[in-house]
């Protein structure tokens, strides 16, 4: 019998021949691959034992030519990238020896196949269990269990086609000899095998030319890298503010964005004060304020003195005759509050507007409050009896008013601070109004009566005023 080994070298040759392309296209298809099935159809030869047992046991045994094509297909499953299950069927037609008659050999197989995927090369191993049976005129037909077992190589062509290469053996019970004792029959065989991938397939990667994770097809510039959302690079900004050069107003200084494109990327107007009235429309840029102009409120107690003039700006004013100027809460001093009313003991000579003597003291006491408290003023109002002429009270009145006033200015005090009024004649409806205007706006008045005589009024002396001086009559008792 010739031996097998004539041929495998030759097959070897072949199928090494397309490794170096494979393998360079196996390195782009990534890992090897698993849960897959291999389809493939193989021709080759056998070589059947001289002293083979398939023949009818009535007829005399004759050996098969030594060589015999065989053709056939197989299906093999790998659930893992190393180790498979493979079912094969093969003819192979030949002669009978002796008589030169016609004969088939056949093999139905099952085997574990082991394999060490490569890249470009995928040797293998295989052991498994086959029938092997012939038939011919001369033999009849038989078939016996068999052995199996081998090695080879697949070589991928692609991902879906690829050469294999196996070199067998099959072990069956030898003709004539003690149970047990084989017969072999070499196996040369090549073949291509087609992958069918039962993994799902993933939808290919998008082209992406400059690689910036912006496909092509998407990518307006596609042979630049860019940025989303058109893939093209990212136009210049030169202050960094995220407004583009050719967008913004002010394209070396950052700024926020503005409807205005006048004001478009432009910094904000600078506001020292950080009052929000940006400093060009402040008129006090270093002073927080209000609106309109970013001033400082000018009157924060609303007490109606402003400015500088206002010695406690959180405080208000207290409204009662007394430093009213000065913008501070305060209280009218007890030795004001003691010359609020009628005045006793300022006396004049009868139809004359002559302060007697005698009225020194408490004028003197008076003045003595005007120099303490140098921000009073004073109204003095004359008054009358109803006696005579009523024209001429109203003059009389006046003139006395002045008589204490023109004393008062005569021990210093400034006239500025003084106001007189003639009053008339006291009435008792007169009485009522001076009180009721007292009420109404109170105010420091000195009274003098009859000769002269001091009565409330609301009209004459300043804010800063508070009390009411009313005078005697120049016999010394309280007017009514």
């Amino acid at each position: 019998m010739r031996s097998p080994l004539v041929l495998a070298p030759a097959c070897l040759a072949l199928v090494l021949g397309f490794a170096p392309s494979a393998r360079a296209d196996q390195a782009q298809t990534g890992k090897p691959l698993t849960n897959y099935f291999e389809v493939g159809v193989f021709g080759g030869a056998i070589f059947p034992a001289e002293q083979h047992n398939f023949h009818d046991e009535n007829r005399p045994h004759q050996s098969f030519k030594s060589i015999a094509p065989e053709l056939g297909g197989r299906v093999a499953y790998f659930p893992l990238p190393m180790l498979g299950a493979e079912v094969e069927g093969a003819i192979a037609p030949t002669k009978t020896e002796d008589d030169d008659g016609a004969a088939g050999l056949w093999a139905l197989r099952a085997h574990a196949l082991g394999q060490l995927p490569l890249g470009g090369l995928t040797p293998f191993a295989l052991i498994g269990m086959s029938r092997l049976g012939a038939g011919s005129n001369s033999l009849g037909s038989d078939s016996d269990p068999a052995l199996h077992f081998g090695a080879g190589v697949k070589v991928p062509l692609d991902d879906f086609l690829g050469l294999r290469l196996d070199l067998r053996d099959n072990l069956t019970q030898k003709n004539g000899g003690s149970k047990g004792q084989q017969a072999h029959h070499p196996e040369v065989l090549l073949g291509l095998a087609f992958t069918l991938d039962l993994r799902k397939k993933e939808k290919p990667a998008p082209k992406d030319s400059d690689g910036d994770g912006i496909a092509d097809d998407a990518d307006k510039c596609p042979k630049e890298p860019g940025i989303a959302p058109d893939g093209c690079p990212k136009a210049p900004d030169s202050d960094a503010d995220e407004i583009a050069d050719a967008e913004d107003a002010c394209p070396n200084e950052a700024g926020p964005k503005s409807q205005d494109e006048t004001k478009h990327g432009c910094p904000l107007p600078k506001d020292s004060d950080g009052d929000s009235f940006a400093d060009p429309d402040d008129k006090c840029p270093n002073e927080a304020g209000i609106a309109p102009d970013g001033c400082p409120d000018p009157d924060p107690d609303k007490d109606g003195v402003v400015g500088p003039n206002d010695k406690c700006p959180t405080e208000a004013e207290t409204a009662n005759g007394y430093q009213d100027a000065d913008g501070c809460p305060d209280e009218i001093p007890a030795e004001v509050k003691k010359f609020t009313g009628v005045i006793q003991g300022i006396e004049f000579d009868t139809g004359k507007a002559t302060i007697r003597p005698k009225s020194k003291p408490v004028l003197d006491e008076a003045l003595k409050v005007l120099r303490d408290n140098p921000d009073l003023r004073i109204e003095v109002s004359g008054h009358t009896d109803d006696v005579g002429n009523a024209q001429k009270n109203v003059e009389l009145s006046q003139k006395r008013a002045d008589a204490v006033k023109d004393y008062f200015v005569s021990q210093g005090i400034d006239a500025a601070r003084i106001t007189t009024r003639g009053a008339g004649p006291r009435t008792a409806h007169r009485r009522q109004q001076d009180r009721r205007r007292q009420a109404e706006k109170p105010t420091h008045r000195v009274q003098a009566a009859h000769s002269v005589t001091l009565g409330p009024t609301s009209s004459a002396i300043t804010r800063s005023s508070a009390a009411s001086w009313k005078g005697l009559s120049s016999t010394g008792r309280p007017e009514r």
